[in-house]
């Protein structure tokens, strides 16, 4: 059986967290476990950090004089620290996801192994 993506829709409800349909079990476990999984994750931390920061811009832009060049500065830093933070947790929460799947627990570090990837980050 072909594994199948899901859509823009799905993929966004998937980063927020929501558990997707059946079809898509493969497709979680590639996700979770592909040559680029850290590279994966990282991007779904960033995009949803994007409606967080875009928030907090307009409050400050708002309510605050500090020049926007700051602010931007302010929120990119805080935008690496938190992606920081949430990476030296990537393997733990790549499992939390993939036993909202219906994996066992373990099952990201055991294929990651299997290939010869780094079955955990650092």
């Amino acid at each position: 059986m072909d594994m199948q993506r899901p859509g823009p829709l799905r993929w966004i409800r998937y980063v927020y967290g929501g558990r997707l349909p059946e079809r898509y079990r493969e497709w979680v476990l590639h996700d979770a476990t592909a040559k680029t999984w850290l590279l994966r994750f990282a991007v779904r931390i960033c995009f949803e950090a994007l409606p967080w920061l875009a928030g907090a811009f307009a409050l400050l832009v708002a309510f605050t004089p500090v020049p926007v060049p700051l602010l931007l500065g302010g929120l990119a830093l805080s935008l690496v620290l938190g992606l920081f933070f949430t990476l030296t947790s990537a393997d733990e929460l790549a499992e939390v996801r993939l036993g909202k799947h219906g994996f066992p627990r373990g099952t990201g570090k055991k294929v990651r192994a299997e290939h010869g990837r780094a079955a955990t980050w650092p």
